[in-house]
């Protein structure tokens, strides 16, 4: 007999276990969401997998509803769901900066909400450990309960300061909800940000002055983190990542891509005009990360028994490989023409001046 539209029944599949969770995974149709979602249908500590987007994608044994998740409907899918997971963030670079934060914010305000209403117990969100701010006087590694010290000048950071502060707040006002928060180093495997388009430039910009520490964090060990969260192994709030770090000439003898260092001034005012320009996606604020420590200990989890699978080495070097035949200056995707003629330029063209596509915005603006 079929169940109600919307209602998850905690019925047994074949091969899957009689008890364990219900478990409700936004975002399941790409990125971090369908990778856990193809994990957690292979185990059998769960019981039934739930998964939510506004497309199917292909993953056997899960039951999908498809809606946005931002429509109030959602907490009648998620009723019978003992988990949810939330992973429907929209972290691409190239969406308009207003509307992602809406969809972000409100997502995740919805889902907390429904998952209240649905007599969900726990929810587990998503954010990154760049909530805790990249700055010079950060101890290395961070402990997890280090304040959070970030601003709103860098990509996305106040999307995720504005989920976090939802997820905090969420217990208070729906007693018996319980959720959990994990915070990836940078982030590798199938993934586009601003720090992983540092590594398709053609040399690695340095800013005078500054320690740049480096810890990656590969999906595949976000994925595991995540199951513990599920399956409540973990509480509260925690970070995700290699064990250590690599210091910026470890990066660059690994990478083999040579430096080129800038006085801060010309670093970011650079950055700002052509942010301002329109011509790259990350604003200022990004150069802060590339600068300054933001690494974590991840000894929550540690302590709960998880460990990385994944070395900083191995991630970068699996990075390498998925830019290879890439190229961005200050986070611009260019292509292989603009490429070529900006290599050719020299370093400070190549690096952030990018001079010649300065002109060009001001020429077409009439400036």
């Amino acid at each position: 007999m079929s169940s109600p539209e919307g209602h998850v029944r905690p019925e047994r599949s074949a091969g899957r276990a009689a008890s364990g969770p219900v478990v409700a995974i936004t975002g399941a149709a790409s990125g971090v969401g369908l990778q856990l979602a193809l994990r957690l249908v292979e185990s059998d500590r769960i019981k039934k997998v739930v998964a939510i987007d506004e497309r199917r994608a292909d993953v056997p044994g899960a039951t999908w509803r498809v809606l946005d998740v931002r429509d109030p409907a959602i907490a009648d899918k998620l009723r019978g769901a003992d988990v949810v997971v939330h992973l429907a963030l929209d972290m691409d670079l190239e969406s308009d900066a207003k509307a992602r934060s809406a969809f972000n914010v409100r997502g995740t305000q919805t889902v907390l909400t429904a998952a209240a209403a649905a007599g969900v117990h726990r929810v587990v969100l998503c954010t990154s450990a760049m909530v805790y701010g990249a700055q010079a006087d950060n101890d290395v590694p961070l402990a997890e309960d280090a304040p959070l010290r970030a601003t709103s000048e860098a990509s996305f950071v106040d999307d995720l300061l504005e989920i976090e502060r939802l997820g905090r707040r969420a217990p208070r006002a729906h007693p018996g909800l319980n959720v959990t928060i994990l915070r990836p180093a940078v982030l590798v495997g199938g993934t586009d940000t601003a720090l992983t388009r540092y590594f398709e430039s053609p040399r690695l910009l340095v800013v005078a002055g500054s320690r740049p520490c480096w810890q990656f964090c590969h999906v595949e060990d976000l994925v595991t983190a995540l199951e513990f969260a599920v399956l409540e192994k973990v509480d509260g709030e925690m970070a995700v990542g290699c064990d250590g770090w690599l210091e910026q000439e470890e990066v660059e003898e690994l990478t083999g891509i040579r430096r080129m260092e800038l006085p801060a001034a010309i670093a970011f005012g650079a950055a700002a005009r052509l942010h301002r320009l329109g011509l790259t996606p990350s604003p200022a604020g990004d150069l802060a990360y590339t600068m300054h420590p933001w690494v974590v200990s991840g000894s929550r989890l540690h302590e709960a028994g998880w460990r990385p699978q994944w070395s900083n080495e191995e991630v970068l070097a699996e990075l390498l490989a998925e830019v290879e035949g890439r190229n961005s200056l200050a986070g611009r995707r260019l292509g292989r023409k603009d490429a070529t003629t900006l290599g050719a330029a020299g370093a400070t063209v190549a690096l952030v001046g990018t001079a010649a596509l300065v002109r060009r915005a001001r020429k077409r603006r009439g400036l």
